[in-house]
Order: C-alpha cells, then sequence, then structure tokens
C-alpha cells in the first residue's frame, strides 16, 4: 500500500486499510483512502503547499455551494497541508451527464455580483490568484489576469519583446474585444478533469479559484481545455444564454491560463506558440 499519504496530518490515518493514488494535477498529491469500515475519503495535500492554499480551497466550495447551490464536495477536515474530503465517482460520459453539467455551470453564471474579484487573494496552481476589486472587468481581467503574469519571471524568459508589447495592447484594447457584461460567481478552474459524479450521477465541481467575472472569462477554461460535447454547451445556453460571437473570444479569454502555465513551467509544450497566435489575433 502507497504511505506517502501518510506524511499528512489527517485524523483518519490509524484506520486506513488500503490507499490509491489519484490524479491530483501538478501540484498537489491525492489518495482515495478506505478504512476498516468500508469507507472512503479523497484526502488531498502537499507538505509544501503555502500555509492558506487549502483553508482557501475549502472556503471557494463553500461559496460554491452556498451561494449558487451547485454541488460540490463535503469537507471533512483542513489544514495547512490538507483537504480530507468525500470520496466521489467518475463522471459518466453520457449525453445526459453533460447536460445536466452544463445546466449547473450556467446556474452558477446567474449569480450576480456588484463589482469584480474577491475579498481574498487565491490560488492558481503554486501562484497568487490575485483578486483585487475593481469596479470595470475590463480593467480587472487586464490587470489581474494578463499583467499580473506578465511580471512572473519564467514568463519574461519564455516571451519575447514583440509578445509583451502584444500583450499589453491586448490589455489595451479589451474594451473593444470583450462586450461588457455582469460580474457573476466564477468557478475559476473549471475544465473537464474538476467534474465529477456523485452517487447518485449528477455533476460535482472541484479545485475551484473562485472570483466574480464575467461568464465568458470562467466558460473560457471549459471550452478550451479538453472541452465536453457539444450538449453540455447547448445546454447551458438554455439557461445563461451568450453573447453572439462567444466561441471566438474564448481563445482570448483563455490567455489567463496560458500565461499561468509560462509562468508556473515556463516554456511548457505549445504554449507560447498558443499565446503568440492569441496576439496575433486580437492585437
Amino acid at each position: 500500500m502507497n504511505t506517502l499519504w501518510k506524511r499528512l496530518p489527517s485524523d483518519v490515518v490509524p484506520d486506513v486499510v488500503d490507499a490509491e493514488p489519484l490524479s491530483g494535477g501538478a501540484v498537489n498529491d491525492v489518495w482515495r483512502l478506505t478504512l476498516a469500515d468500508g469507507t472512503a475519503y479523497v484526502l488531498k495535500g502537499s507538505v509544501d503547499a503555502p500555509p492558506d492554499l487549502f483553508p482557501l480551497e475549502a472556503a471557494g466550495l463553500r461559496a460554491l455551494h452556498e451561494r449558487a447551490g451547485i454541488r460540490t464536495p463535503q469537507v471533512f477536515e483542513v489544514s495547512a497541508h490538507h483537504l480530507l474530503m468525500e470520496a466521489l465517482h467518475p463522471r459518466p460520459d453520457t449525453d445526459e451527464f453533460w447536460e445536466a453539467a452544463g445546466r449547473t455551470f450556467a446556474t452558477l453564471h446567474t449569480v450576480r455580483g456588484d463589482r469584480f474579484g474577491w475579498d481574498t487573494d487565491g490560488w492558481l496552481g503554486l501562484l497568487p490568484q490575485e483578486n483585487g476589486w475593481a469596479d470595470d472587468g475590463h480593467e480587472f481581467f487586464a490587470e489581474h489576469r494578463i499583467r499580473r503574469y506578465l511580471r512572473e519571471p519564467k514568463v519574461r524568459e519564455a516571451l519575447q519583446p514583440p509578445d509583451l508589447a502584444g500583450l499589453e495592447r491586448i490589455c489595451e484594447r479589451l474594451p473593444q474585444l470583450v462586450p461588457a457584461s455582469p460580474s457573476v460567481l466564477n468557478h475559476g478552474d473549471l475544465w473537464r478533469a474538476n467534474i465529477v459524479a456523485d452517487p447518485a450521477g449528477d455533476p460535482v465541481f472541484l479545485d475551484p479559484a473562485v472570483c466574480w467575472l464575467w461568464a465568458e472569462s470562467d466558460l473560457s477554461m471549459t471550452y478550451c481545455c479538453d472541452p465536453p460535447p457539444a450538449r453540455f454547451f447547448h445546454a447551458y445556453e438554455e439557461i445563461s444564454p451568450l453573447p453572439d460571437g462567444w466561441r471566438n473570444r474564448m481563445p482570448l479569454l483563455h490567455l489567463r491560463e496560458h500565461l499561468s502555465v509560462l509562468a508556473h513551467f515556463g516554456t511548457h509544450g505549445d504554449t507560447v506558440t498558443r499565446v503568440r497566435d492569441v496576439v496575433r489575433t486580437f492585437s
């Protein structure tokens, strides 16, 4: 049995009879722990995590559930180094599931805010997610979702001066590129891997990086990173119709994710090429 999870300070450790490693992304380790009585939990943690990373993740899960009524994992323990949550199920890749997930995501975006940001900064991976308040969404996105990453050493190493200049032009042109829209509750990191199922087969949303921002900014991660089937987006628009041309804006709004990847990993895969494609198209 894998025993690396024993480094984490969970109260269930003495009763664990099986520990199965799960996919935890590039930042954390995740295990499915089974107790002697058959009860299962998911333990997510890292001994090197910033001290508020997991408490803020737990707060984000709670905000999604309490403010929007969407299903998130129940959290049983939280510390500076771990989260202990209910064990859930792999998502069924059926039309019915993806339609339900699309409607649930749209419901999240019916929850309106009165400005852009959040009452605390958060985390996206192991880098701070800046959430300082702004009354203007274009200003917020430019400062906290694009320029914020242009200060990161690995981004400046990966991109050339013409790339950085193009990103600055995009920041200046955002009001012409993205139609003004209300601030809504954002999950902040909703790609396919962060959607699972509860025992009834209903969608459950994991690993948020919450803020108040545009619906399209949230949707861009879902659309551009291993997108779900078209039925997801059709069901979404039944609840929350999107402005004309939204699909064309998805690569632009997905810049945040590309820049975050560069800030974490440097010249990773084709990320620089994708950033340059966006700059060429929108600047």
